[in-house]
């Protein structure tokens, strides 16, 4: 029977250091799978809703509560976004 080849192991890639601030407001004992879920999920959302604010800064060429640039006729709109 042929022998299976070893496939070579991708090195670990390098993560971003998390601020200790940040770690500190996690709780110091155990969690439930629930509780992990729920902070993955609320750090997602966050870090995905700055990222879209950035883009947007990006895409119109100035920054969120900035002065819309008298060049540009696109702006931002004034509006919350949805409270879920």
């Amino acid at each position: 029977m042929p022998t299976k080849k070893k496939s070579e192991r991708q090195p670990v890639r390098e993560l971003p250091k998390l601020p200790k601030e940040l770690l500190d407001q996690l709780p110091e004992t155990l969690m439930t799978a629930e509780a992990i879920e729920e902070a993955s999920a609320a750090f997602k959302k966050a870090l995905i809703e700055r990222a879209l604010n950035a883009e947007l800064g990006y895409h119109l060429g100035y920054p969120s509560g900035a002065q819309r640039p008298e060049d540009e006729t696109n702006q931002r709109n004034g509006k919350t976004g949805k409270v879920r």
